[in-house]
């Protein structure tokens, strides 16, 4: 009897469901990212929140690939919840683990890149360094709203790479000494303040189970595919739990409940 290349065919896409591989973001057109030297932008009200430019938004960074906490969407995470537990354990070991993976908050804005108007509004992502520096511009008297269209400021973002006297790179942000429009042309200005990236639809909302695999995964060093018992790794501490991966079912203060039920203080 020959193969059935229809089912062949239904597995893969199974599979490939499944696995939820990361898909490929053209950065060019949807983030900007400082380039080494200083480059003029300005950051524009957005369309998620003309009154608030900035997304906050968690990142667990601890795994083969950047994933957005699914708690940026209003759902349950299994790393958080992960975290939750080890810290209610307690003991260094415990926490260091916890410390380990927790989410980073990193924070999204829309901004035109001058130079490059051709380009639309782009997302800038970056850390809490340079979102303190920017809450502090806003809140300066002599500054204020910088992303007004008709008397905003333009920015000048100036980035030092990695050195020797310094591991990481730096970024500075300072004001332009004059107050600008966003641009002489109205229809373009129309355009920038509704076409715009926004954040939580341009990144992905992984499935609850594909996260919770990665996670065993890090922490078990085990493969999506693996048969290992997902209790928790031995770097625990000492205390006797029954709690596994398992046990972080999706749900709301249920989940808490039965977390402490299962853990033995």
């Amino acid at each position: 009897m020959a193969l059935d290349f229809s089912k062949v065919n239904d597995r893969i896409s199974a599979f490939n469901k499944n696995s939820q591989p990361t898909e490929k973001i053209d950065y060019t057109t949807i983030f900007w990212r400082p380039q080494e030297g200083k480059q003029v932008v300005r950051l524009v009200p957005s369309v998620v929140d003309p009154t608030y430019p900035f997304t906050e938004m968690k990142f667990h960074y601890n795994f083969d690939f950047p994933i957005p906490a699914l708690s940026n969407f209003g759902k349950q995470d299994p790393v958080e919840e992960f975290v939750k537990e080890l810290r209610k354990l307690g003991g260094d070991d415990n926490f260091d683990e916890a410390r380990k993976y927790s989410p980073k908050t990193r924070i999204l804005a829309p901004v035109v890149v001058r130079g490059e108007e051709d380009k639309g509004v782009r997302l800038w992502n970056f850390g809490i360094t340079i979102y303190d520096s920017l809450l502090k511009l806003a809140k300066d008297e002599d500054i204020g709203d910088y992303t007004d269209v008709i008397n905003g400021w333009d920015m000048v973002v100036e980035m030092t790479p990695k050195n020797s006297q310094s591991p990481y790179p730096k970024t500075e942000i300072r004001i332009k000494p004059k107050q600008t429009p966003l641009s002489d042309d109205n229809t373009l200005v129309e355009s920038w303040l509704k076409e715009q990236p926004k954040p939580l639809e341009v990144y992905k909302a992984y499935d609850y189970e594909f996260i919770k695999k990665q996670l065993k995964k890090a922490t078990l060093g085990t493969s999506e595919d693996s048969n290992t018992d997902t209790s928790l790794p031995e770097s625990l501490g000492q205390q006797k739990t029954d709690f596994t991966l398992e046990t972080a079912t999706a749900g709301n203060k249920d989940t808490v409940s039965k977390f402490d039920d299962l853990f033995d203080s």
